[in-house]
């Protein structure tokens, strides 16, 4: 009885040893760095390097826009204030120029680009 269970637990010892050496293969394989997750991962460290330097790239290059456009900005309100100023300043002056000497002193008003304008009168 006692061989018995000798035979068993010998069998036993090496079913578990070929157990591991099939799982030592397969985690091999898992790790390989050309095919297997560990290669995957490899390359997916690698793109998120690229994209970081990528994404700083990025954020330098739309500083120096902000910068750039925050500048634009500043000139063209300023442009705009000058603008305002010479529009309200042109209030002053008349739609008809001066009359030039040798010319008439009537002169007809002048035509209306939209046509000739009739006014109607209530009836009373």
């Amino acid at each position: 009885m006692e061989m018995i269970a000798d035979v068993l637990l010998v069998a036993g010892a090496i079913g578990a040893g070929f157990y591991c050496y099939v799982l030592a293969r397969r985690l091999s394989r898992f790790n390989d760095l050309e095919n297997g997750v560990g290669g995957a991962v490899a390359v997916l460290s690698a793109q998120v390097d690229d994209l970081t330097k990528t994404l700083e790239a990025a954020q330098k290059t739309a500083s120096a826009s902000t910068m750039s456009l925050d500048g634009l900005t500043d000139r063209a309100e300023t442009v705009a204030k000058r603008l305002e100023l010479l529009v309200a300043s042109m209030h002053d002056v008349s739609d008809t120029p001066p009359p030039q000497p040798g010319e008439s002193e009537k002169r007809e008003a002048p035509a209306s680009p939209l046509g000739p304008m009739f006014k109607r009168h209530g009836n009373g």
